[in-house]
């Protein structure tokens, strides 16, 4: 948990503050069973009205100075808690953007989400509780014990039997009880797994009318939770009865031998009420001990979560002294690539793949699902990392440019489709935030986007819910496409973005396309061959091998794959429009 050093250096001025206050305000309440104890055994004794009205003024005074010191560590304490709660959460965010795909993979979505929320609070409320309540309870404890001893060091004996069993009582509450708190924030990211998933696939949820299998599925996974909570609170709140019973215990020893010492003439009656009222006060400190352990071992299961997150280093490193692309701008060269996902085992998704896009030029790659394709083009931004051979942009390997200078010659319409939440300039703007109307407009024009988002009553400025909802799946698409136009890359990947635009549509977009593009090199990744039927090289993926590479009236001619591609989606349209007829 190296990673809470940087907040320790940052916070422990103001900590120390707080828990300055806090030693001010246990000091005042230390102090008030013994003038109590004065004004009974002395102001009460012996009458002596001046004497109880003088120490009743301390009192006052020393209550006041307390309730100063807490309500200044109060405002402290949460001032302190929540700056740093902030902190952790924005620098555990950063962290995760920093992250390659392959770090990303290793953790789920949901998991991540759980990290940045509860994992965070459980931490800051470990913070905050430091400074108001959990270092006051030791203080007070031990305070307590001292001044019982100071009062009369005989009847302390009794203070010295309980302590260690109490102490040993809260030692195994939290051996036992941090396991199964780390079960509950596991628990915890698999509701929010379930939810987020069903959140994210509502409509087809709605569509197969499957309202039934996604509550019994949450309701599962929930109940679990609620299981694992239980035990995990029940164990701890086993120990809490334990104390208090030990703590009572000695509060009627006190009474009982207390008793016998009045009677004896060898204690004063204020002794034994200070007694009672410290012994008060260490069976509060021991019950918010015993509180703060339960609390500790939650904070230390969600702070080594967080420690996952920034204990873990980039996969992808960063060449220290980078290159600068001095070649042919959009040129990219794949030579011998092998690639496989992290994890994975059995043949490499990506088998020795060789081929050049020249600048200007459109390449198509098609092939069955799960050929690799996608696989492919996401090594270009350099997303994932090739395990052999070279990917090269403008001559030269990606793994020795800087990655935002590679990305900045890149944009990518991925597979799937996602908008957020703002305007449709807004969503533009991701491509360049400088981007001026007219560039939108014309971005715009080119995917076929214009006409339909002027048809819309705010134009522009149509605000879109998030992912897009509010949007067809075409829109999305094309919108999609303008805003990777608007950056105005060297390089345009389009990953099977025109998969919900229908036929003409599409026409218009690659008609527009040639002209836009004159000096782009354009990948397009589509499940249709019209899609690439006029790129000036189509490549034909078959298990992650290219079966086929060359222009559509050659791999007419050469590659039998491509043959039944052709076969399959052409014929079987001239067979439908025969039969229309």
């Amino acid at each position: 948990m190296q990673f809470l050093n940087k907040y320790i250096k940052k916070y422990w001025k103001l900590f120390l503050a707080a828990v300055s206050c806090l030693m001010i305000e246990a000091l005042c309440d230390l102090m008030q069973p013994t003038i109590m104890s004065k004004i009974v055994d002395i102001g009460v004794a012996n009458k002596e009205m001046n004497y109880v009205l003088q120490m009743g003024g301390v009192m006052l005074l020393v209550t006041a100075i307390g309730a100063i010191g807490a309500v200044s560590r109060n405002i402290l304490a949460t001032n302190v808690s929540q700056r740093f709660g902030a902190d952790l959460r924005s620098d555990l965010y950063r962290k995760v953007q920093t992250f390659s795909f392959d770090n990303i993979d290793k953790f789920e979505g949901a998991s991540l989400v759980t990290r940045l929320t509860n994992d965070v609070t459980q931490v800051q409320n470990f913070a905050n509780g430091l400074m108001r309540i959990f270092v006051k309870a030791p203080l007070v404890g031990i305070g307590s014990i001292i001044m019982a001893v100071r009062l009369n060091p005989k009847m302390s004996l009794i203070l010295m039997a309980v302590v260690p069993v109490i102490m040993m009582l809260i030692y195994a509450s939290m051996r036992i009880g941090y396991p199964f708190f780390s079960r509950v924030q596991r628990s915890l990211d698999r509701v929010n797994g379930v939810m987020r998933e069903y959140l994210s696939g509502v409509r087809v949820v709605k569509a197969f009318n499957r309202f039934d299998y996604e509550t019994e599925r949450f309701e599962k996974t929930n109940e679990a939770l609620v299981s694992v909570s239980v035990k995990a609170m029940r164990v701890m709140a086993s120990f809490t009865p334990g104390i208090s019973l030990t703590v009572n215990l000695a509060i009627v020893a006190i009474l009982w031998f207390g008793g016998i010492r009045v009677n004896n003439g060898q204690m004063h009656v204020g002794q034994i009420i200070a007694f009672i009222n410290y012994m008060t006060q260490i069976l509060f400190s021991l019950m918010m001990i015993s509180n703060i352990f339960m609390t500790f071992v939650r904070a230390k299961a969600s702070a080594e979560r967080l420690g996952e997150v920034f204990e873990q280093e980039n996969l992808m490193k960063v060449a220290e002294k980078p290159v600068q692309a001095s070649g042919e701008k959009g040129r990219i060269d794949f030579e011998h690539v092998y690639f496989s996902y992290s994890g994975t085992f059995g043949d490499p998704v990506l088998k020795d793949i060789t081929f050049t896009c020249r600048p200007g030029e459109t390449v198509g790659i098609i092939g069955s699902t799960g050929s690799g394709k996608s696989s492919l083009i996401n090594l270009i931004p350099r997303f994932y990392e090739a395990i052999s051979g070279k990917v090269k942009v403008d001559g030269v390997d990606v793994k020795d440019m800087d990655p935002k200078d590679l990305r900045e010659k890149i944009s990518v319409v991925p597979q799937k489709t996602m908008l957020f939440t703002g305007t449709i300039t807004d969503n533009m703007k991701w491509g360049k935030e400088t981007a001026s109307l007219e560039e939108i407009k014309e971005a715009a024009a080119v995917a076929q986007a214009h006409d339909f988002i002027s048809s819309f009553p705010e134009g522009y400025e149509t605000k879109l819910g998030q992912g897009g909802v509010n949007l067809s799946g075409g829109q999305k698409q094309r919108i999609s496409i303008a805003r990777a136009l608007v950056r105005n890359p060297e390089i345009l990947i389009l990953d099977d973005s025109t998969s919900a635009v229908d036929v003409t549509t599409e026409a218009k977009i690659r008609e527009s396309l040639k002209e836009y593009s004159k000096d782009l090199t354009c990948i397009i990744i589509a499940q249709r061959i019209t899609s690439v039927m006029g790129a000036d090289k189509v490549l034909v993926f078959d298990n992650g091998e290219i079966a086929g590479m060359g222009t559509h009236e050659e791999l007419i001619q050469g590659c039998e794959i491509y043959q039944d591609i052709f076969r399959s989606q052409i014929g079987k349209e001239m067979m439908q429009y025969g039969t229309a007829k």
